[in-house]
C-alpha cells in the first residue's frame, strides 16, 4: 500500500498510509486541534492550508468553504485523505493565544488542608526498647497531638521504613491524611505543602497552584481542553467513547496529559517542584468528571441520563497518572445529576447560594448551561443543551475569545466594535454575536422571529441607515459587520447564525423560566442574578436582556462572578470543611429534568422568540 509524507508546522513529519485523514494523523500524534463536530465534516471549522499537495476538494469542502478558500488550498482536516505528500499549515486563527477567564469570586474560608506534614525524631531501638520501627514512628507522631495520630499506612510506605529511617538518622517527615501515613520523607520537609485546583471545562482547563498553609495563589495556568479534537460538545465525545474501542482511553489520556502539562507549567512559574504538590482538587461537568477519572459516561447521554457516581471521590494520583508527590491525594468534587456536575457544586460553594437568605439565580453559560435557583432553604437546579454558539463554534465567522476576535459591538452611532488584541478582526466571538443580534433587533433589521427584514421593510430610522449592510452571503441573508472591502474577507452574521443563537438563548431562557415556575416564584422575587463562567463574565448584560436570554426585569440585578467553578474548586482544595460542605450541598439540590417537564416544549418554543423591541 502506498505511503506518503505529511509535514506540519515546526517540521513535524509523518509517513502514513494513503487514505489516512489529517484528523487521524493529528489525533494519533497528540496535536491539539479543534474538531467541533467530532470530525463529521459538518461544522466547517477544522480548516487547514495545504501549501503543497492539495487535491480536489471533497463535497464537504465545497459546502463549507468559499471558492476563494478552495483556490488557496484550504481544506477541512477531518475530510482530507492523504493521497500524496502534503505540506500542512495552520490558519492564523489557530495560532493565536486564547483568552480564558481565570479569576473567581473571592470570599473567605478557613484554611484546613486535607493532608498534614509532621516532622518527628523517632526513638532508636535498644535492648531495653524493642518496639518495632513502625510502632516507634506512630508513637512519635502521637506524642505531637491528635492531628498527628496515624493508625495505618500503605504497604509501599512500610516497605521503605527500614532504609529510610536509618539513612535519615531517624529524622523524618510524615505525610498524613485521615490517620493514614501516606508517605515518609527524610529530614524536615514541612516547609512546603502545595496543592492544585483544576476546573476542567468542555472547552478549556484552568489550573491554580495554591499554598495549602496560607491559601495564597502561587501560579495560574490554562489551556484549551484537548478533547475538542474529538468534538466540541459532550455528546460528540460520548459518541467517540461508544463507537471507538479505544475511545474512553483516548479521552482520559488527553485530559490527564493536559493536567500534567499545566502542573509542570505552574510549578515552574512558582519555582517549586511537582514533589511539593500533595493535593489536587477537580471540578467539571458530569461528562468531564467521568472522562477525567476514566469512567464511561455512556448513560449520561441516554434517558434517564443517570451518572455512574455522584459522590465525592478521593483517588491516589498514580491511578490517574498524575505527576505529583505519590503521597498526595486527588479530591474530585461530587456531581448532582447527569448534566449538572461538580462544576455547578463549585459554583454553589463560591457563591454561597446554600447560605443565602435571599433568593438568587446562578447561571453558568457555556456549551452546557447549568443554573441554580434558591437560597439556604431550597435550591433547584437544571441543565440546558445550549450548544457551542456562545463559544463561537458553528457560527459562520465564529471563533473563541482570542486575539483578532470581535468581542463587543455597539449600534449607538452606526456600527462600532472592539477587537481583542487591537488587531485586524479575524472573526466574531460569542459576546459580540450577542451584541450584534441585540443591535439588529433594536434597529429593526430583524423581526422577533429572528428573520432578516428586506431593506424596503425596515422602518426604524437607525435601521434604515444600515440597510446597505444587509447582504447575501453564500446565498443566505446576512449582516456585514466588518471587512469586505477591496477583497478583504467579510465578517458577517448570517441567518443561520441567528438561528444558532436563538437555539442557545432559548435553551437558557426556558431553563430559567421552568426553575422559577417550579419554585413557585415570580421573576421579581429574584434579588440577584450571578453570571458565572467565561462567557457570562464577558457578555453585555443589556444585550443579554434585550434578546431575552435573561428576563429584562432583572437587568439591574446582574452581577458577574467570573470563574466561580474554579473559585469553588480552590475552596474545596484549601479547606476540608468546604469540601465536606460541597457533598452536603450536592445532596440537597433538587434536580429538574427539563425534558420531562410537560411545559418544556411550549416554553422552549416561546423562549426562541426575541422580544418585540418595536
Amino acid at each position: 500500500m502506498n505511503k506518503h509524507t505529511v509535514t506540519f508546522p515546526g517540521g513535524l513529519t509523518f509517513t502514513v498510509t494513503a487514505g489516512t485523514t489529517l484528523k487521524e494523523i493529528m489525533n494519533d500524534a497528540g496535536i491539539n486541534f479543534d474538531f467541533p463536530c467530532g470530525g463529521r465534516g459538518r461544522c466547517g471549522k477544522c480548516k487547514v492550508l495545504l501549501t503543497a499537495g492539495a487535491g480536489e476538494p471533497t463535497a464537504e469542502d465545497r459546502k463549507a468553504l468559499s471558492a476563494e478558500e478552495l483556490a488557496q488550498g484550504i481544506r477541512l482536516a477531518c475530510m482530507t485523505k492523504v493521497q500524496s505528500d502534503l505540506q500542512v499549515e495552520f490558519l492564523s486563527e489557530k495560532n493565536v493565544s486564547h483568552q480564558i477567564l481565570l479569576s473567581g469570586l473571592d470570599r473567605t474560608a478557613k484554611v484546613e488542608p486535607h493532608l498534614v506534614k509532621r516532622y518527628v525524631e523517632v526513638d532508636k531501638a535498644t535492648v531495653e526498647d524493642m518496639r518495632t520501627d513502625w510502632q516507634r514512628i506512630k508513637d512519635g507522631l502521637a506524642a505531637q497531638g491528635s492531628d498527628s495520630k496515624a493508625d495505618t499506612a500503605r504497604i509501599t510506605v512500610i516497605r521503605d521504613v527500614p532504609d529510610l529511617l536509618r539513612s535519615a538518622r531517624h529524622k523524618i517527615t510524615a505525610v498524613i491524611h485521615n490517620n493514614e501515613i501516606r508517605g515518609l520523607e527524610p529530614g524536615n520537609t514541612t516547609e512546603k505543602l502545595l496543592g492544585m485546583a483544576f476546573d476542567i471545562g468542555t472547552t478549556s482547563i484552568a489550573g491554580y497552584l495554591m499554598d495549602l498553609y496560607t491559601g495564597k495563589e502561587l501560579a495560574v495556568t490554562s489551556t484549551l481542553n484537548p478533547q475538542t479534537q474529538f468534538g466540541a460538545d459532550v455528546i460528540s465525545r460520548i459518541t467517540h467513547v461508544n463507537t471507538d474501542p479505544d475511545g474512553l482511553k483516548d479521552l482520559h489520556r488527553v485530559v490527564t496529559d493536559a493536567v500534567n502539562t499545566l502542573l509542570g507549567e505552574a510549578v515552574a512559574q512558582a519555582g517549586v517542584t511537582r514533589q511539593d504538590v500533595y493535593a489536587v482538587s477537580v471540578v467539571g461537568n458530569t461528562c468531564m468528571h467521568h472522562l477525567f477519572v476514566g469512567i464511561n459516561p455512556r448513560d449520561v447521554a441516554l434517558a434517564p441520563y443517570v451518572p455512574v457516581i455522584a459522590e465525592p471521590l478521593e483517588i491516589n494520583p498514580r491511578e490517574l497518572r498524575l505527576e505529583i508527590n505519590p503521597a498526595g491525594k486527588v479530591f474530585v468534587l461530587p456531581n448532582i445529576a447527569g448534566f449538572v456536575g461538580a462544576d455547578t457544586v463549585g459554583v454553589l460553594l463560591a457563591t454561597e447560594l446554600d447560605k443565602s437568605e435571599e433568593i438568587k439565580l446562578v447561571v453558568d453559560i457555556g456549551t452546557n448551561g447549568e443554573m441554580a435557583l434558591g437560597n439556604k432553604n431550597r435550591i433547584l437546579a437544571c441543565s440546558t443543551a445550549a450548544g457551542p454558539a456562545f463559544e463561537g463554534a458553528q457560527i459562520t465567522c465564529g471563533m473563541r475569545g482570542a486575539s483578532g476576535a470581535i468581542d463587543h459591538v455597539n449600534f449607538a452611532s452606526g456600527v462600532d466594535y472592539s477587537v481583542i488584541g487591537d488587531v485586524e478582526p479575524l472573526g466574531i466571538c460569542g459576546s459580540a454575536l450577542l451584541d450584534t443580534v441585540a443591535g439588529l433587533l433594536k434597529t429593526g433589521l430583524i423581526d422577533p422571529r429572528g428573520r432578516f427584514r428586506k431593506p424596503e421593510e425596515v422602518t426604524n430610522p437607525a435601521g434604515r441607515k444600515l440597510t446597505d449592510r444587509l447582504i447575501s452571503y453564500n446565498d443566505s441573508p446576512a449582516f456585514l459587520l466588518a471587512g469586505g472591502e477591496a477583497g478583504s474577507r467579510p465578517i458577517v452574521v448570517t441567518q443561520k447564525d441567528i438561528r444558532e443563537l436563538q437555539l442557545a438563548k432559548g435553551a437558557i431562557a426556558s431553563g430559567i423560566r421552568i426553575l422559577i415556575r417550579n419554585y413557585g416564584l415570580e421573576v421579581e422575587d429574584i434579588t440577584e442574578v450571578l453570571l458565572a463562567g467565561a462567557f457570562g463574565n464577558y457578555l453585555n448584560p443589556h444585550s443579554a436582556c434585550a434578546i431575552g436570554l435573561i428576563p429584562p426585569e432583572l437587568e439591574d440585578r446582574i452581577k458577574m462572578v467570573g470563574n466561580a467553578a474554579g473559585a469553588g474548586c480552590k475552596l474545596a482544595l484549601l479547606s476540608t470543611g468546604e469540601y465536606r460542605r460541597a457533598a452536603v450541598a450536592a445532596r440537597n439540590v433538587e434536580f429538574i429534568e427539563l425534558g420531562s417537564d410537560p411545559a418544556f416544549t411550549n416554553t422552549f418554543a416561546n423562549a426562541m422568540l426575541f422580544p418585540d423591541m418595536e
